[in-house]
């Protein structure tokens, strides 16, 4: 029951149609900043495009990464992201995570030690799927995921999980299927 940034998804194709729809005409700076008044997350996704994201989630850097097979999976656990932004064990003092070191592979998500502490289900997750490959959680939870160099890698660990595990496998991409489909239309 992974969120997986839904709701500000669904703002920011919401806007993108509408400007679409009724030809508004409207640059991306104009919807990014629509966007920002309805989530911090809206504006990176109006945008459609790999970024740093900074401040709030408003001051955003194009970044061109990697594109490799992801492994995610999906405990069946409802995560509250107030409960996680609460929580007095969150690290509120982190060091600011520079573009150059997520490029270099080298990051960290503060919310991870929460949602491990209060989610048993994701903690789990973790535990099995890092027998495998370096995992991670997403944003505030609760899904998990691995990267991997190539699809039959990602599937071949899928195999090996229990069949209990909700999981999927899915290609990266730096540009949104969204936006790759409006820039057909134009």
């Amino acid at each position: 029951m992974c969120k997986r940034d839904s709701g500000s998804s669904d703002a920011a194709t919401t806007l993108l149609a509408l400007n679409h729809l009724w030809q508004l005409g409207w640059d991306e700076d104009r919807i990014a900043a629509l966007g920002l008044r309805l989530g911090a997350d809206v504006p990176v996704f109006t945008r459609g495009r790999a970024a740093f994201a900074e401040g709030v989630g408003e001051k955003l850097t194009p970044v061109d990464i990697p594109e490799p097979w992801y492994l995610v999976v999906v405990p069946q656990v409802l995560v509250s992201t107030a409960e996680i932004f609460s929580d007095p064990l969150l690290t509120r003092d982190s060091p600011a995570i520079k573009v150059r070191t997520v490029l270099e592979g080298d990051s960290r998500n503060d919310c991870q030690p929460v949602v491990e502490r209060r989610y048993p289900e994701v903690r789990n997750a973790l535990i099995l799927l890092n027998k495998f490959v370096s995992a991670r959680l997403t944003g505030t939870g609760g899904c998990v995921f691995g990267s991997f160099p190539n699809k039959a890698e990602a599937d071949k660990v899928s195999a090996l999980l229990p069949d209990h595990l909700q999981r999927f496998v899915a290609k990266g991409s730096n540009i949104s299927m969204l936006h790759r489909k409006l820039e057909t239309l134009v």
